[in-house]
C-alpha cells in the first residue's frame, strides 16, 4: 500500500490522539473532511491502522510489576514453537510476546501486581510446557521508555 505525506501526517495525528473528530484532523492536516476520512478508512482496510486502543496505566490498574522474561525452547522446530505461541495468546498476564534470535527463542514482557502473581504464572503457563528448555527473568526497576507510536520517518516518500 502506498503511503504518501498526506498519510503519515494524518498517522501521525492519530497516534498521538486516535479520539480526534475528523473535522479537526482534516484541518490540522490540510484536507477537507470527506478527503480525510476517505484516507483514513483506505489506512484502516490497507491495515496500516490496526486497531485503535486506550493505553491503561498498568499500575493504576494494579500491575505494579513488569517482567522480561527469555524463553530457550528444548528443540528449534516450528510445531512447538506453534503450541508454545498458542499458549501465550492466552495467559493475560503476558502483554507482548516476540520470537527472536539469540541464544533465546521467545522474549515476554509480563505485566502482574505482584511477585505471587508472576509465580502463578510461572505454574500455570511456564511449568506447564515441557519444551522450555530454560527461561530467565528480569525485573524493570524503572520504565524509562514506553511508546506506542511507529516511526513514520521509515515509511518511503512519494
Amino acid at each position: 500500500m502506498e503511503i504518501d505525506r498526506l498519510d503519515r501526517k494524518i498517522l501521525a495525528v492519530l497516534q498521538t490522539n486516535n479520539r480526534i473528530a475528523n473535522v479537526d484532523l482534516a484541518e490540522e492536516v490540510g484536507l477537507s473532511p470527506p478527503a480525510c476520512l476517505k484516507r483514513v478508512k483506505r489506512l484502516r482496510e490497507g491495515k496500516v491502522i490496526v486497531g485503535d486502543v486506550s493505553i491503561i496505566n498498568p499500575v493504576l490498574a494494579g500491575n505494579k510489576m513488569t517482567l522480561i522474561v527469555s524463553i530457550e525452547m528444548e528443540r528449534d522446530r516450528g510445531d512447538i514453537y506453534s503450541i508454545f505461541r498458542q499458549s501465550i495468546e492466552k495467559a493475560p498476564e503476558v502483554t507482548q510476546c516476540y520470537q527472536i534470535t539469540g541464544g533465546y527463542d521467545f522474549m515476554l514482557i509480563v505485566s502482574v501486581p505482584d511477585i505471587q502473581a508472576y509465580e502463578r504464572f510461572i505454574e500455570r503457563v511456564l511449568h506447564q510446557d515441557r519444551n522450555i528448555r530454560k527461561f530467565h527473568t528480569s525485573v524493570s526497576t524503572k520504565t524509562v521508555k514506553f511508546s506506542t507510536q511507529v516511526n513514520l520517518d521509515q515509511i518511503s516518500h512519494e
